[in-house]
């Protein structure tokens, strides 16, 4: 079947999943970063002071995703929408109302436990179990949300903070949801298994079985994967999470800086989808032993950039890894652990990215108020990815003789 004919054939379905990873940029870091230098003045807190608020209130959304995320599992993602994007709203306009430091705390427990963590969780789980053959392309259309609104928010918003208070701007992103909202519950009304599938519904992983989430979790194969795991989020988030020191240390203009996000994001799409077509090609364990080669090299080159036009490569660099790494991941689970359980186990590994994402703030931040500056850390976080590297090659290598035959995508 060609791409063309899966997309028209599996729209509203695709187009549900945009829709849903669009919606989750309102607990994304990138997005809550941007009330950076208001959240601390509002509130008289440290750079190390505000890292610990998110980084306790992410690590709470991360216990609660172990267990939440796994309801994929159960009940379809229309059912799950109902619950999750009007929380979401809700707590987009808390935000706006709060007036205290521990109001805060647990405003970023449900804005990352809503919006990075279940609305992401029931876009990618859903084109996980719903695609096989075209399951790289399903998760790349699907993450094309996330990327418009990597985007577009940080643009607007920083621009709009300018002219508006930035309490406003909460509720602004609460009524976008809602509108959203009713826009997704009708595309996924028909909702079911959908088009394109493979010759079975369910596909195997590792020795022809699925696995279930308590045996990924004791195999050697899922420790190897951990420290990546933790990485990408961890300093991912932190890159984004810092960013208005970033700019400050460097003596860049925030809003000049802030632009360079639209550039990694027209890379990142391009990347998540050939990313999807090399997946669904050659299989994702061969694309994952290279991935950490591209956080590698955009904080080499980020931590050493001088100017504005250096600092441009870097975030093309950061857009080929996360555009390799908005399909890749959750299509790894599937392959290699099979579909049956599939919420479970990437539920597990949704827990561990936003506890990464909780950790990367809070050590950034506190090495930062010891006057070690993020631009400074960019080596070490490169040395961290070389490390997890060396074991992912070790797990892969271990594991590829073991997966069952690939499915035939053009027969499917």
């Amino acid at each position: 079947m060609s791409a063309l004919r899966f997309i028209r054939d599996n729209l509203s379905f695709l187009s549900a999943g945009m829709i849903l990873t669009l919606n989750s940029s309102f607990g994304q870091t990138f997005f809550i970063s941007i009330f950076a230098a208001q959240i601390l003045a509002e509130f008289s807190l440290t750079n190390g002071e505000w890292g610990l608020i998110y980084t306790i209130g992410t690590t709470a959304s991360a216990a609660l995703m172990f267990w939440a995320g796994a309801l994929t599992d159960h009940f379809r993602a229309r059912a799950l929408a109902v619950i999750v994007m009007p929380a979401l709203a809700l707590t987009c306009i808390a935000m706006g109302l709060n007036r205290s430091a521990t109001g805060l705390l647990f405003i970023v427990f449900f804005l990352r436990l809503f919006g990075q963590g279940m609305i992401f969780q029931l876009a990618t789980v859903s084109m996980a179990r719903w695609f096989a053959a075209r399951r790289g392309l399903a998760l790349s259309l699907s993450a094309i949300g996330f990327w418009a609104g990597q985007a577009a928010f940080p643009v607007v918003f920083a621009a709009l903070l300018l002219r508006f208070d930035w309490h406003l701007l909460w509720y602004i992103a609460a009524a976008f949801v809602m509108l959203c909202f009713p826009v997704v519950l009708w595309l996924l009304a028909q909702e079911r298994t959908p088009q394109a599938l493979a010759k079975e519904a369910q596909t195997t992983g590792i020795g022809g079985r699925h696995w279930t989430r308590g045996e990924v979790i004791q195999s050697r194969f899922f420790w190897l994967l951990l420290p990546l795991l933790i990485g990408t989020p961890a300093w991912g988030t932190a890159l984004f999470f810092q960013q208005v020191h970033i700019a400050e240390i460097k003596g860049w203009n925030l809003v000049e800086y802030l632009a360079l996000i639209p550039l990694m994001t027209l890379v990142s799409v391009g990347v998540t989808l050939a990313t999807g077509a090399l997946i669904d090609r050659f299989g994702s364990g061969r694309l994952l032993q290279f991935f950490p080669l591209t956080w590698i090299a955009g904080f080499v080159v980020l931590a050493i950039a001088g100017n504005l036009g250096v600092a441009s490569i870097a975030f093309v660099i950061f857009g080929v890894a996360t555009g390799m790494q908005a399909s890749l991941i959750t299509a790894f689970w599937a392959e290699y652990f099979g579909t049956r359980h599939i919420g479970a186990i990437k539920a597990t590994s949704a827990s561990i990215m936003v506890f990464g994402s909780a950790v990367g703030p809070g050590i950034s931040g506190y090495l930062i108020d010891l006057g070690y500056l993020f631009p400074d850390q960019m080596l070490f976080i490169a040395g961290y990815f070389l490390v997890s590297m060396c074991l992912v090659w070790i797990a892969v290598e271990r594991a590829s003789g073991q997966l069952p035959s690939k499915i035939d995508v053009e027969s499917a």
